[in-house]
């Protein structure tokens, strides 16, 4: 921290000396001065946009007043004041129980007045995970939309444990071990909540467990426990990772205080980012970077400051991006500034962001040779800041593929904002890291599967694998959105997306699809979204920035449904044959499955990889379905589970099967069922199509 001295505090700029000529250093200087003319989102009538066109966000014609309010760290606090000061009155008009209380987390605001008050829950005194919610308000005061996190009602839960906190806290350590952790304890004992995230609400425990995870970066596995059978319920990591490499980002100017003969690395200019020295260590602050000139680092992996000024860099863009393009003065909104932690452990390949100290921290890669501090992972966990402070996303399951997504779609937006002329903006991630050992990218934006692991598109299995690979999804779906599908080169980077469907797409520019998703992210998402509720969060946004009938809001569509997500507007089918039901079948409320079949004749052999499984059905509630295909053999292929996130009507959706084990002709059968009360429907129809 910054000794109280009888000097004064300079801000300073300071100069960062790596291997690049001045003409390079003049252009990143250039480009951060032009990214500093723009104070927010912008049209092209904005006095800002004619003033300085490089900096200009390219979001034709948009409504200015859906766009993001630029608000003040003062006039958020007074947003989170006035919510508070309202928030019995808000709990009773939703109609919440005498037991329910409004938490107030998170407040934004467009430009037309309309406040979107991001709120948690407790019950009986208790926190409700799984309960948030986020109230849209006009300029009026007339709410004029909710968007929860759970459907299920809060109410009747039992508030008393039937097994003690000790039992809940030994099953986490049983779990964290399990998954290989090392030095493991109770990092915050056991506390009752009221669980919610899965359905009906559940008294539980949840416990934090601390120590090291397998890899050696820090553990904070959330575990949740069932307080009156022991059960384990969920669990969730709270540290959230990423990995990358700059070295090579030029010469650069970073933020800097002088304190009489001493400088350090705090940029005062944004929110007092600090950046640290662990020196190898694996817990700690460390020591703040500082010295007696103003010149950090010398491009050099041995020189210690050279990856803490890499850090400082990549912070610094990332503030400038969300502060001068979507009007958010810091990671939280409230113009304070995280830390950064440079040179964690011994040979660490990655890099983490925890809310717990609300930091960044990178290792130093294999050998200690190449600090993990590139643009784009920085702009990454600071994303997962933001995402925490939003939508916060759990971080496992499908709603843990959109969050690192998230941190993702926001790292390559930070990079091409950032227009570094030695690291230009690109749809990799760790694309200098060299992690494979043969010069390829970390994950790939435009065809995720290429790293091996990723998925391309969603099936109903995708919540069952690790997050980073999940992602996919949404990674593809934001490269579709920005540049489209086919093969085409930028930045000199040759690119050839596919699309699931094999539809084409045409993409809008990545500004605007930037904008969409952060505008979903903070004023639609919720801990529990899953990817069905990311198309209709998205689609909302879209409607409410470019109107539902412009062509922004049908290429959001046509970009989920190329990833699987959703069917295509205008009634475009895939090309291929195929065989239709159209008779209506009742779908019981909480009742039995019910069927509806197709006879398919004249095909030769087995099935295709790619069947696709047209679904219409028409419900009050989609989240209640549980829907199947069903082969002639009776195996059977999940297509979309029932979830209480799932909160919209109606399935309306085209499904990819891998049914190439089955023979094509026979009878195949649709299977619905209906798991919860309330909610009535039916299948509308639907058919296979065999390419």
């Amino acid at each position: 921290m910054l000794r109280n001295t009888s000097h004064r505090h300079t801000p300073r700029t300071r100069s960062v000396r790596t291997r690049v000529t001045a003409a390079g250093a003049l252009s990143a200087v250039a480009a951060l001065l032009a990214v500093a003319v723009q104070a927010g989102p912008a049209s092209a009538d904005d006095p800002a946009v004619k003033a300085s066109p490089a900096a200009a966000q390219k979001l034709g014609k948009v409504d200015p007043g859906a766009l993001a309010a630029k608000l003040s760290p003062a006039q958020r606090a007074e947003l989170i004041r006035d919510a508070n000061a309202t928030k019995a009155d808000t709990a009773e008009d939703l109609g919440l129980g005498a037991k329910e209380k409004l938490v107030v987390r998170d407040v934004a605001k467009d430009r037309d007045g309309t406040v979107h008050t991001r709120y948690e829950r407790t019950y009986d005194g208790l926190p409700v995970l799984g309960g948030d919610l986020v109230v849209d308000t006009a300029k009026s005061g007339k709410t004029e939309s909710v968007t929860k996190a759970a459907k299920a009602q809060l109410k009747g839960v039992d508030t008393s444990a039937d097994i003690k906190a000790s039992a809940a806290e030994k099953q986490a350590l049983g779990a964290a071990k399990a998954a290989g952790s090392k030095k493991t304890d109770a990092d915050r004992a056991p506390r009752k909540v009221v669980w919610m995230a899965k359905g009906t609400p559940t008294l539980a425990y949840e416990t934090v467990v601390g120590g090291l995870q397998h890899d050696g970066t820090p553990n904070e596995l959330h575990v949740i426990t069932d307080a009156a059978t022991g059960k384990k319920l969920f669990q969730w990591q709270g540290v959230e990772n990423g990995t990358g490499n700059t070295q090579y980002s030029g010469q650069v100017t970073v933020g800097s205080v002088q304190s009489g003969s001493t400088y350090n690395l705090t940029d005062s200019g944004r929110g007092n980012h600090k950046t640290y020295n662990l020196n190898r260590a694996t817990s700690g602050t460390g020591t703040l970077f500082s010295g007696p000139d103003d010149i950090w680092g010398n491009g050099q992996p041995s020189n210690l400051e050279t990856a803490g000024a890499d850090a400082a860099y990549g912070a610094q863009l990332t503030w400038d991006y969300y502060k001068n393009v979507h009007g958010r003065s810091g990671i939280r909104g409230d113009g304070v500034g995280a830390s950064s932690r440079v040179h964690y452990g011994n040979n660490y390949v990655n890099a983490f962001w925890q809310d717990s100290c609300f930091c960044m921290t990178y290792g130093d890669g294999s050998g200690n040779a190449k600090p993990l501090t590139s643009i784009d992972v920085a702009a990454h966990e600071m994303t997962h800041g933001v995402t925490a402070a939003t939508g916060n996303m759990t971080y496992s399951g499908e709603s843990g593929g959109l969050n690192e997504a998230t941190s993702d779609i926001f790292a390559a937006a930070v990079e091409f904002n950032a227009n570094n002329p030695q690291d230009k903006g690109d749809y990799l991630v760790g694309e200098k890291i060299d992690i494979n050992g043969d010069g390829t990218p970390l994950r790939y934006m435009d065809k995720p599967s290429k790293d091996g692991a990723s998925k391309d598109a969603w099936y109903s299995g995708i919540g069952n694998i690790d997050v980073h690979y999940s992602s996919g999804v949404a990674n593809h779906f934001y490269y579709l959105l920005s540049e489209g599908s086919g093969k085409k080169e930028i930045n000199g980077v040759q690119y050839d997306s596919p699309t699931s469907d094999g539809l084409p797409v045409t993409g809008i520019g990545r500004d605007k699809a930037s904008l969409i998703w952060f505008k979903a992210l903070t004023t639609k998402f919720t801990t529990t979204t899953n990817y069905a509720a990311a198309r209709t969060g998205t689609l909302a946004v879209a409607g409410e920035l470019y109107g539902t009938t412009s062509t922004e809001y049908k290429a959001v569509a046509h970009a989920w449904a190329a990833v699987n997500v959703g069917s295509r507007p205008g009634g475009e089918e895939p090309p291929g044959t195929s065989f239709e039901n159209t008779t209506d079948v009742n779908i019981p409320d909480a009742g039995a499955a019910v069927t509806s079949s197709v006879n398919v004749t004249g095909r030769t052999g087995n099935a295709p990889s790619a069947l696709k499984v047209g679904v219409d059905i028409v419900h009050t509630w989609r989240g209640d379905l549980k829907v199947d295909l069903l082969a002639p053999d009776g195996t059977v292929y999940p297509l979309k589970p029932a979830s209480s996130s799932d909160s919209a009507d109606n399935v309306k959706e085209t499904y990819t099967v891998n049914a190439s084990s089955e023979v094509a002709n026979g009878t195949w059968k649709l299977r619905v069922q209906d798991v919860a009360r309330q909610d009535t429907g039916y299948i509308n129809s639907w058919k296979v199509t065999f390419p």
